[in-house]
């Protein structure tokens, strides 16, 4: 059984349940989101209380929700299908302050017929804004779907100077 390694951080406003193993950042969590979700993504876990082992994240994320960062500088313990990670991959190339849509995201992982595919990918995505699935929208530049919701897009794509 895998063990995560998790706590729960006030930043910037909001609570955010973070978690990871021994090898890396494996869950951040929603604006305001609960254990639940935590556990609802990782199924069979033992989940262990240690605010230590995600401090450093933690002040990662208050940087970057607090405007004073763009980038992340954390090891990851992720893993889905291969399908899942050329899309969070993909993700991860997308510029601070910048938006792809879901086709252009198909197309750079050469799949351009799976742009439903990539959405529930997306939707996949372990660790919020670290991998930066807020700025997919789509083809029209409406703000889509997003696991921590609508509101926690705007409020990210906003502090990146992308919505006025």
């Amino acid at each position: 059984m895998k063990t995560l390694y998790y706590h729960q951080f006030k930043l910037v406003g909001h609570t955010y349940f973070l978690a990871a193993t021994a090898k890396g950042l494996a869950f951040v969590g929603s604006a305001d989101g609960d254990l639940k979700e935590l556990s609802d993504f990782y199924l069979d876990v033992q989940l262990i209380e240690d605010e230590a082992r995600l401090t450093k994240i933690a002040t990662e994320l208050e940087a970057y929700l607090s405007g004073k960062l763009e980038k992340f500088d954390v090891k990851l313990d992720i893993s889905g299908t291969a399908f899942q990670e050329s899309v969070w991959e993909a993700l991860e190339q997308i510029p601070y302050g910048q938006t792809r849509n879901y086709t252009q995201i198909a197309e750079e992982i050469n799949k351009p017929k799976a742009v439903r595919a990539v959405g529930s990918a997306i939707g996949k995505n372990p660790v919020l804004m670290v991998i930066p699935c807020h700025r997919v929208v789509t083809k029209t530049g409406k703000i889509g779907q997003y696991r921590g919701g609508v509101v926690m897009k705007e409020s990210l794509l906003s502090l990146e100077g992308h919505l006025k």
